[in-house]
């Protein structure tokens, strides 16, 4: 973190602001030994926030569009297996002759 007087600080604003936003914060210390960082603000957005996008298509194109995209492809199937359970199969008793 780099310091500046606050004389250095009050001349070269601009510079002071530009290295707190790249390095995280910069401090400014007075003559009589006070000392203040100066740090950006970190705004809390979205990763969703998205400009939108202006297309010719139409709603039902749109959605058949993603209907495509979700529909499997013949090369990513696997090839039929039968499905095997997971718990063993029990034998039926045999008969006794007892009611």
């Amino acid at each position: 973190m780099r310091i500046y007087t606050f004389s250095q600080a009050r001349q070269q604003l601009a510079t002071v602001l530009e290295e707190a936003s790249r390095e995280g914060k910069v401090q400014i210390r007075r003559r009589d030994g006070r000392s203040f960082v100066v740090q950006p603000v970190v705004v809390a957005g979205s990763p969703l926030d998205v400009p939108a996008v202006s297309t010719a298509l139409t709603t039902t194109e749109i959605l058949a569009l993603v209907r495509e995209g979700r529909r499997p492809r013949k090369m990513d199937r696997e090839p039929f297996a039968p499905r095997k359970s997971a718990a063993p199969r029990r034998r039926k008793k045999p008969a006794t002759g007892f009611a």
